[in-house]
């Protein structure tokens, strides 16, 4: 992939294809809480039927991790979009998580800790996505200033065509979209933790 890709006008491109189909395609998307997919669903549910993939054992805490669950159903059910949105649970085990972070437990958030955990997540969200046949996969974790989105489309890009599902490139952080989360998460009064879910110091 070309680096410093503009990620944002892939999207464009992307979405202005997909005005001109007669038939509306289905996204498996990939979300690490409410407040990330509240800018994205409002966004891209005026182009797809969006599946929300919630697959995250990387919150190690069973309580935080049922929290922000429950918070990304009611924004679902809450915000108003054009075309369907649904959910989907993935398994929680946060040993997965542990086993692959293995030997990088004291690495802080944005090193190669992150880039295993954002491979791990999206690998079974395309298979996922390849299983239910689904049209695109994407994830909302670039929406966060701190998060590699290069890593996240690079990840991405290389699990589409190894399953054979369509990478829906995304820099959600652009056009002021994170700050767009942030207003939507006080629009809804959402939980927004002040960490990812695997380490609380990060």
């Amino acid at each position: 992939m070309q680096r410093n890709m503009n990620y944002q006008k892939k999207l464009e491109q992307e979405l202005e294809k997909i005005k001109d189909e007669s038939r509306i395609p289905k996204l498996f998307l990939h979300s690490c809480c409410a407040p990330c997919s509240s800018y994205v669903l409002e966004y891209l549910s005026d182009y797809f039927c969006i599946t929300i993939y919630y697959y995250n054992p990387n919150i190690t805490l069973q309580e935080e991790y049922e929290k922000r669950l429950g918070e990304q159903m009611r924004l679902i059910n809450q915000l108003p979009v054009k075309y369907p949105v649904s959910l989907l649970e993935g398994n929680y085990n946060p040993q997965d998580f542990f086993d692959i972070a293995k030997g990088m437990e004291e690495l802080k958030e944005g090193e190669q800790r992150c880039y295993q955990c954002y491979q791990f997540r999206l690998s079974d969200t395309a298979k996922k996505a390849k299983e239910l046949g689904f049209d695109y996969f994407a994830t909302t974790l670039s929406v966060s200033p701190y998060k590699n989105a290069e890593w996240i489309n690079a990840i991405g890009e290389r699990l589409g065509a190894e399953y054979g599902v369509s990478y829906l490139y995304a820099d959600f952080k652009k056009k002021n979209g994170y700050q767009r989360s942030i207003e939507l998460s006080k629009q809804y009064d959402l939980y927004r933790q002040s960490y990812c879910g695997c380490n609380r110091e990060s």
